[in-house]
């Protein structure tokens, strides 16, 4: 009873585990392999780290608007004070004196009334930089893709050559079938069947290469999109994309990002010069108070508006401006040269396209002849015509054929989406 009660637990561990395995979700394919290699990719999480500092930023800029306290004292000795003298001295009339050690503890609130745009801008340029840095994460991410391609195909790849190790195997077992009715007749010697077996057994190394590299492969995939993929999993193969010519990379909308960032810098330059006007409100207890001629601690306050208008700013405006100029043109430069690259690269990669069809409408007429020529000397190493070694030839001769349309295939499909992938025209 106990001994079925843990068979029960580890067929049910074993079926929760399985259906973890991508194999049991059906194929995957290349584009969900992109967004889950994006979803899980580790730096994704800095999105949600720029957002906040987005949001703090911004909403320590627009508590501009609000009412400014500060509190100050000061306690201070001076050589003289004033002093008042009349010529002649009057009976009874005593002027006081003031003291020369002084007192002042007091508060002031500013509300602003006018700022010249300053915290609406400071607002606007946070939200530029956090479009900037949010670019550029885009940027890293899309790089993702590629890897994406080199594994996915890879996989691909694998799958096509073990499919065409087994027919080669198909092949020699139907050698070596009929080498072995030649020996039983007599008519041929056991060391014919002996150069197919260990053909076979070549084959059957090759297989474990295939299988082992198959796995690996699986395993660089499902850790880049966090999902493990057993050696049973299934990628599907992707359709056929149409070559475009649009740029529409995301290093494009960082190139348009920065600008849009120096727009608000410049603004900040003019905001910078123009006056501000604000409401105050001044309370505070000192000796003396607002009344020079009372020597004892009193309470005051004062209130009104203050205008203040800083011209410094004007000796360096000219320069500033320049700066952001050639920063605009430093960005400028950057877009020409990644505009130059990726179409020297897309134009490399559209006579690879060429290339790989035009050897594909090849591959077929190549394989229908060595499958003849292969057909043809099965019959003859039946009969006796040739040996075994001549039938090997012509049966690796059609394989190596096989295995070239394969390859031609598989680098065409990757060069598609390679070129997709430099042009960004299919970018979600």
């Amino acid at each position: 009873m106990i001994n079925g009660f843990r068979i029960a637990i580890l067929i049910s561990v074993l079926a929760l585990t399985a259906m973890h395995l991508r194999a049991q979700d059906g194929p995957l394919t290349i584009r969900e392999a992109y967004q889950l290699a994006r979803k899980n990719y580790p730096m994704i999480r800095q999105q949600g780290l720029i957002e906040k500092t987005r949001d703090y930023s911004v909403s320590n800029a627009a508590k501009g608007y609000l009412p400014q306290f500060t509190v100050q004292g000061q306690a201070t000795y001076q050589s003289a004070v004033t002093e008042f003298k009349l010529p002649v001295s009057l009976p009874g009339v005593e002027f006081p004196s003031i003291s020369k050690d002084q007192y002042k503890v007091y508060g002031e609130v500013n509300q602003t009334i006018y700022d010249g745009g300053n915290v609406r801008t400071h607002v606007r340029s946070h939200e530029a930089n956090a479009q900037v840095e949010s670019q550029k994460l885009e940027v890293e991410l899309y790089k993702l893709n590629e890897r994406v391609n080199q594994l996915f195909f890879g996989v691909l790849m694998l799958d096509e050559q073990l499919k065409q190790n087994d027919l080669l195997k198909k092949d020699i077992n139907l050698g070596i079938r009929k080498v072995q009715a030649l020996i039983d007749n007599g008519t041929a010697f056991k060391s014919n069947a002996n150069t197919l077996k260990a053909e076979l057994l070549k084959a059957d190394q090759r297989a474990i290469d295939l299988n082992a590299s198959r796995k690996a492969y699986l395993e660089m995939l499902g850790m880049l999109i966090a999902q493990p993929l057993s050696g049973s999993a299934v990628l599907e193969k992707p359709a056929n994309l149409t070559a475009g010519s649009d740029i529409n990379r995301p290093e494009l909308k960082l190139y348009d990002a920065q600008n849009r960032s120096l727009d608000v810098q410049s603004q900040l330059l003019d905001v910078r010069n123009r006056p501000k006007l604000n409401f105050f409100f001044q309370g505070g207890y000192g000796r003396p108070a607002l009344n020079i001629l009372s020597n004892g601690f009193d309470p005051y306050y004062i209130t009104g508006l203050r205008l203040n208008w800083s011209l410094s700013g004007l000796y360096t405006i000219k320069k500033d401006r320049e700066l952001i100029r050639n920063n605009r043109d430093a960005i400028q430069l950057q877009k020409e040269t990644f505009l130059f690259n990726t179409n020297l690269a897309a134009k490399q990669q559209n006579a690879e396209l060429d290339r790989f069809s035009q050897l594909l409408q090849t591959d077929d007429e190549i394989i229908t002849l060595r499958e003849s020529i292969k057909t043809t000397a099965a019959a003859q190493l039946e009969n006796g015509v040739i040996n075994t070694n001549d039938f090997l030839r012509e049966v690796n001769a059609e394989d190596q054929a096989r295995l070239n349309k394969i390859l031609h295939g598989i680098q065409l499909l990757m060069a598609q989406y390679s070129l997709d992938n430099t042009l960004g025209t299919n970018i979600e």
